[in-house]
């Protein structure tokens, strides 16, 4: 969950350009953040504390050649200047990046101290540096860099900056790590919109392939063989204006107003990735993600029974581990995510490949470890997402499954024909005069509110889950998704007078019911939104919206993304980077 940007080429802006590609990395870490770079034959190391959005190093002018930074999500050790990365030698002959979690750290690190190496930070990775500095009085750099990556377990990636030979050194072991090749030289990532500016080709590095990289030279081989891998570059399919904000205040915003060009997209471009990924699909079938991801596959367990009278089972890609064990070759699994990273997600496919049971990816980054190592895939084209919320990519996952269980019976036009519906409804919303109306009177009646409850029936309860993830991740306030039928077995101990509620009411056979639902709240004295294609008394506050079939699961949650970011942003909140989030999440 951290990001790593490293450079080595001809020219002498390094400081400037690790400064900018770690402010495109900012959603994977924003707890502090570091650079060191190479001058005059010593490394130079600058860090900070907090966001590096608007941040500027001490000295832009730096000249090198030969550079790496770092932002930090924190995990082992607390947000200081010391813990942030990167983190220097005590010979000040290297400096270390590190993502991920070294789980033998503490064994590792009581063998060191029992040798008289001394610590100066809490960290896990500072484990690896004193290994390496250690590792270095008997072996040149690229084989003491070996040696100390294969101490280490757990789910990492490394790069380095050697100043003996004025290299940068890289490995991963499930944490992403990318090369980018440019006009004048080479660049490293842990994401590929990092490398949008700067490099014209891309090579995704794979697990326990070690890299050698200087400004005329990049080497690759495989830590286990020592074989040579020549790298397959492929061109970057990011740009530029993808990763900026255009006339939006917050790329949340942006995103959200995306929606309708990438459902579109969906509608136009993916009829034959749906057919062939559906016919792959067995009777016993599984669809796994994590968050929002999590959420998707929760309606598509709704989709395919309605629409394609099969059963599917979803379930969080954390709590696979037990399921996994009983699958058989005669099963499937489809993991669903948006960055193709997420650790969770990640350390099933080998697990699943070992026991030959076959799986398929939904993901939205072509070139990410889940779609390289699927076989059988469908790219979403929800485009980047930088703000952590998800909000395009949720929905596209959604209405990607809905055509999926529609493609399963041969009826996608019927599925196509509700998604251009669902999108019109999807347009009315993205309107100033919606937001003028409905969405900021709301917004500010909850602004101070301390907790918010949501509920839905039938298929609008995942969307009642998403819906209260949303507002929670960006707002703060404690908000808790129920489905309907549940209030009365316990839930409704929770409300107290002018308890805001909100209530999903599409125009579906589940409509009746979640009236009497919202009735029993109000009883409560609880305050009613009502979100849904019609005003009832029962609703203090109402949020209309089109609802088309099941597809009333992409159409219902946009209003509650407009609102969670109004929200956000009227109680002082950062709408793209939220507190102790992070976008992909790389470490268990």
């Amino acid at each position: 969950m951290c990001g790593i940007f490293g450079y080595v080429d001809h020219g002498n802006d390094g400081a400037e350009k690790i400064l900018n590609g770690l402010k495109t990395l900012e959603y994977r870490g924003y707890d502090s953040w570091g650079v060191a770079i190479e001058k005059s034959s010593k490394i130079l190391v600058e860090k900070h504390v907090g966001k590096i959005g608007e941040a500027q190093l001490k000295d832009t002018a730096w000249p090198t050649q030969l550079g790496l930074g770092h932002t930090r999500w924190a995990t082992h050790g607390g947000v200081t200047v010391q813990n942030a990365h990167p983190h220097l030698s005590s010979d000040g002959k290297f400096a270390v990046v590190h993502n991920g979690i070294i789980e033998n750290f503490q064994e590792l690190k009581d063998q060191l101290v029992a040798q008289g190496v001394v610590f100066t930070s809490e960290t896990d990775t500072e484990v690896f540096v004193r290994l390496l500095t250690e590792n270095t009085r008997s072996y040149p750099p690229a084989v003491a860099f070996q040696k100390a990556f294969s101490a280490v377990q757990g789910l990492n990636a490394f790069v380095v900056l050697s100043l003996a030979d004025n290299k940068l050194y890289a490995v991963r072991r499930g944490s992403p790590l990318v090369i980018g090749k440019g006009k004048d030289g080479y660049y490293l990532a842990s994401d590929a919109a990092a490398l949008a500016r700067y490099a014209s080709q891309v090579f995704f590095i794979e697990d326990q392939q070690v890299v050698e990289l200087s400004d005329n030279m990049c080497r690759i081989n495989d830590l286990q063989t020592g074989q040579q891998v020549i790298p397959n570059w492929q061109l970057h399919h990011f740009t530029e204006e993808e990763l900026t904000k255009g006339s939006y205040a917050h790329f949340l915003l942006k995103e959200i107003h995306q929606q309708p060009t990438v459902l579109q997209a969906i509608l136009t471009s993916l009829d034959k990735q749906l057919t062939n990924y559906a016919q792959k699909l067995p009777s016993d079938a599984f669809f796994v993600g994590c968050g929002s991801a999590f959420h998707a596959c929760l309606s598509a367990s709704y989709f395919f029974p309605l629409i394609a009278k099969q059963l599917v089972r979803a379930l969080p890609a954390s709590e696979f581990t037990t399921t996994r064990e009983l699958l058989t070759s005669d099963q499937f699994v489809t993991f669903v995510s948006q960055s193709g990273e997420t650790i969770d997600v990640i350390e099933h496919l080998s697990f699943l490949k070992d026991k030959n049971v076959p799986f398929g990816a939904i993901v939205n980054r072509l070139g990410s470890t889940l779609e390289r190592t699927s076989a059988d895939k469908l790219l979403l084209p929800a485009g980047v997402e930088q703000a952590v919320l998800a909000t395009k990519s949720y929905t596209a996952m959604v209405a990607v499954l809905f055509l999926l269980a529609h493609a399963k019976v041969g009826t996608l036009e019927r599925g196509k024909k509700l998604l251009m519906e669902t999108i019109s409804a999807i347009q009315k919303v993205l309107v100033p005069s919606y937001e003028k109306e409905y969405l900021l009177p709301l917004a500010t009646k909850l602004q101070s509110t301390t907790q918010i409850f949501v509920i839905g029936r039938g298929n609008s309860y995942p969307v009642a889950l998403e819906a209260a993830l949303k507002l929670k991740e960006v707002t703060y306030i404690h908000t808790e998704g129920f489905a309907g039928g549940e209030l009365k077995h316990g839930v409704i101990a929770l409300i107290t007078p002018d308890t805001p509620c909100i209530v999903f009411a599409p125009d579906d056979e589940e409509f009746s019911a979640v009236l009497s639902n919202a009735q029993e709240l109000k009883s409560r004295g609880a305050y009613i939104i009502g979100i849904g294609p019609h005003s009832k008394p029962v609703f203090d506050s109402f949020l209309p919206v089109e609802t088309h079939g099941l597809l009333s699961a992409v159409s219902l949650a946009v209003p509650i993304q407009l609102l969670a970011y109004h929200l956000a942003v009227l109680r002082g909140n950062d709408p793209d980077k939220p507190r102790n989030l992070a976008k992909s999440v790389t470490v268990k």
